[in-house]
């Protein structure tokens, strides 16, 4: 991996003639990028540094501008260094606020850009003026060995913020000034994105993942969902009300609809303003049913009915119900993995092929330990623990022959490996019974996007599982009881003084010595007792997350472990604050929700 070493800039003292041998066309190139970046100025926000994460660039809108622009030049360097492939971008902030916007790239596979690459990303984006950006750009292709004449490609797409389109033309400008050819897919969800940079690199080949337009996003789709839906008795158990967040999935869900029969898919959108920008993500959509544990504020459902939410940019969901009494139950990101886990484990097995095709489950420290011990307990599967964040899941999901991972916050999705879609091509049933199972099978592996979690892609999902197992939302809750649980936050004076043991997947600390201990000695005293600490990615925190089988033992537990940790680093807790910019982000990434109202046995919450 990179280190700020290796990308650390020249000592400006030396002429950049003589770090550089460009040809004309080269300089012609730099001229160009220096007139169109000074259209761009950074803003001075008197704030640290832009940072490029696992949301990409995420900030308020207003302070992007030179950004994006910034993020157009290392797209073009990268499509560069992958001898011309695509590379997408895309412009959105997910679950933030309307007033908010966010960039990320993403890689030719369809995958979030390397790692890797987010060291340069961070070094153009900071750059403070535009002669630096423009010395910045130079020496990222000269430090990268990029051959400044390959042909580069970027496709790239939006979501519904009214910022958008002044930030499309910032980019624009960087893919212009650098000769990048490119093509606008206007609005469109994070999870099309991914699908049309895929589509975009293999067609032609014999790894063609599907037409290169929208429209093929939804005929791909919407064939796979009819060949699942093959069996006779396959049928909805009546609607699924679908909340878009007043977002781009509104929209889109709309247009998918128009591909599916209504005999065998049927959805009721609300929330699906999206001429009214102040309503994006406002008291509706995923993260706010996640981290509120209740309904969209609007919610009109009746008993038992089942409702499911997405975010801003289309790419988590999370479904939920109330019962009598109003009783709210969230059906989160761990019970769709399990849901799904179950579901093709049991195809796996009818189909013939459980000798030759294994499936796991990756999940991070924040799961559930109720779903931990029912995917491998009840279903017998593997789990592999990674930690926070999607880019860890995900790859670890892609080295299973067939990997499910979801997010608590409802983003994830279930890989096939190329072994095991081999599998699924050669293999000859030999009953009907293994014909039908090998056929949902197949279908799946078409109808889920391989590229990222997708939420449209995932309601389908849990839809045909459920309609084959003939569940309602009553079954999937009765398969195991969450424990309560809860997350804290610590301000300490050094967070770099909180270190896991590699391997652990961030559940267990290292450094300072003192405290897994007596952490251990504390857990013990609590029936089904779990509780880790692991440093804040932004600011001088640690998360305290811990869970048992009673709420009141959940309290006691984290505050005997929140006193030491405050003895050992000398310094005190404060309330519980959303930070509106990078603090949030990051713990919306890891799904869950802020310092919750007292649960009700099993974690359920009147709402009504």
């Amino acid at each position: 991996m990179l280190t700020e070493l290796d990308i650390r800039p020249h000592p400006p003292h030396i002429p950049i003639a003589m770090l550089y041998e460009q040809d004309m066309t080269e300089q012609s190139e730099f001229g160009a990028v220096l007139e169109a970046c000074k259209r761009y100025p950074r803003a001075d926000t008197g704030k640290k540094d832009f940072g490029y994460g696992t949301a990409g660039f995420r900030m308020r809108a207003d302070l992007l501008p030179s950004v994006i622009f910034s993020v157009g030049l290392l797209a073009s360097i990268r499509s560069r260094k992958c001898k011309g492939s695509a590379i997408g971008v895309m412009i959105t902030a997910s679950h933030n606020p309307a007033e908010d916007n966010g960039v990320k790239i993403v890689d030719p596979e369809g995958e979030m850009m390397s790692e890797e690459w987010e060291w340069f990303a961070t070094w153009l984006a900071n750059a403070r003026d535009p002669e630096g950006l423009v010395k910045s750009f130079m020496q990222c292709i000269n430090r990268l060995r990029v051959l400044a004449h390959n042909p580069r490609k970027v496709i790239f797409a939006r979501d519904t913020r009214p910022s958008g389109e002044a930030l499309v033309e910032a980019l624009k400008a960087a893919l212009v000034a650098t000769g990048t050819e490119f093509i606008d897919y206007g609005i469109a969800t994070t999870p099309q994105l991914h699908y049309l940079v895929r589509a975009t690199n293999t067609l032609g080949s014999d790894r063609e993942y599907g037409e290169v337009s929208i429209e093929g996003y939804y005929k791909k789709l919407s064939a796979a969902f009819l060949n699942t839906m093959h069996i006779e008795y396959a049928s909805q158990s009546g609607p699924v009300y679908v909340d878009c967040a007043n977002g781009v999935g509104a929209p889109q869900l709309k247009e998918l609809l128009k591909y599916l029969p209504a005999d065998k898919f049927k959805a009721i959108i609300v929330n699906d303003k999206i001429d009214q920008p102040d309503r994006l993500n406002n008291r509706c959509g995923a993260d706010w049913v996640k981290t509120q544990q209740r309904a969209p504020e609007d919610f009109t459902g009746k008993d038992w009915d089942r409702w499911t939410s997405l975010d801003g940019d289309a790419d988590r969901i999370v479904y939920y119900f109330c019962e009598e009494g109003g009783i709210f139950r969230l059906l989160d990101g761990d019970r769709i993995a399990t849901l799904a886990a179950d579901y093709i484990g049991e195809l796996v097995h009818k189909s013939g092929l459980g000798e030759q095709i294994k499936l796991g489950v990756v999940q991070t420290a924040y799961a559930n330990g109720a779903s931990t011990k029912y995917i491998e307990k009840t279903l017998k599967l593997k789990v592999e623990f990674t930690p926070t964040g999607v880019k860890h899941l995900h790859h670890a999901a892609a080295r299973q022959d067939i990997g499910v991972y979801f997010e608590a916050n409802g983003h994830g999705t279930v890989l096939f490996s190329e072994r095991a879609l081999k599998a699924l091509r050669k293999h000859q049933p030999q009953s009907t019974a293994q014909l039908n199972a090998l056929t949902t099978l197949r279908a799946l592996s078409e109808m889920i996007n391989q590229t990222v979690g997708d939420a449209l892609s995932d309601l389908l999902l849990v839809e045909v599982i459920l309609s084959h197992k003939q569940w309602t939302v009553k079954e999937w809750l009765s398969t195991y009881s969450d424990l309560p649980n809860k997350l804290m936050k610590v301000n300490v004076m050094d967070r770099n003084k909180f270190i896991t043991v590699p391997g652990s997947a961030e559940r267990r600390l290292e450094r300072p010595p003192a405290i897994q201990p007596k952490m251990d000695e504390i857990i013990a005293k609590y029936q089904e007792g779990r509780c880790f600490v692991r440093a804040s990615g932004t600011e001088d925190a640690v998360r305290i997350y811990g869970e048992a089988a009673h709420a009141m033992e959940v309290e006691e537990m984290l505050a005997q472990v929140q006193e030491y940790v405050i003895h050992i680093s000398g310094t005190h807790i404060e309330p519980w604050v959303y930070k509106r910019e990078d603090d949030r982000i990051e713990e919306l990434e890891m799904g869950l929700r802020r310092d919750p109202p007292d649960p009700l046995p099993g974690g359920e919450q009147k709402t009504r």
